[in-house]
């Protein structure tokens, strides 16, 4: 199993199926398995229930997918700052997608539909990549650079650093 981290905008879910295309296996995407299981979108889990709820909904996604799922996982954006998350990927290759904050608004857009994006959406971005990246960089076992960088040179790096960590 590949899960892959990092903030909105990352490619996660872009990459993630390019990476298991390369590999022959099958991509999962918890926040797609916390709107399956709910039966609405993450914004109407955020406005109607809170983020609290919308976090224990997704440590569960992401503790059902690490037990069921051998394949690439995609986690979304601030999954990883729920303790119990982090424990669960432990032992797991981890690849942190970086993004810079222009390439992360570019990706994402200014009139973004997301929850935590409300008001200024440059300036709530750069917060959330701020507060968020020592996390994602001391969960991940592999970081790589998206910024400039096309979905599919992204994946190639990922295949090719975990082959040869595999080759060690």
């Amino acid at each position: 199993m590949i899960v892959l981290i990092g903030p909105m905008g990352a490619g996660k879910t872009t990459v993630g199926g390019l990476v298991a295309a390369r590999l022959g296996t099958s991509v999962r995407d918890t926040d797609h398995d916390v709107e399956a299981a709910e039966g609405r979108s993450i914004s109407e889990i955020f406005v109607d229930d809170g983020e609290a709820v919308f976090r224990a909904l997704e440590r569960a996604a992401v503790a059902d997918a690490l037990a069921t799922h051998d394949g690439v996982l995609a986690l979304g954006g601030g999954a990883v700052l729920d303790p119990g998350t982090r424990d669960l990927l432990a032992g797991h290759d981890v690849v942190f997608l970086r993004v810079g904050l222009a390439d992360a608004v570019r990706r994402v857009g200014l009139g973004a539909a997301r929850p935590l994006l409300v008001g200024n959406v440059r300036g709530r971005i750069k917060t959330l990549l701020d507060e968020r990246t020592p996390i994602y960089e001391s969960v991940a076992s592999l970081v790589v650079d998206t910024d400039g960088r096309t979905p599919e040179d992204v994946a190639e790096d990922i295949v090719s650093a975990l082959a040869r960590k595999d080759a060690t």
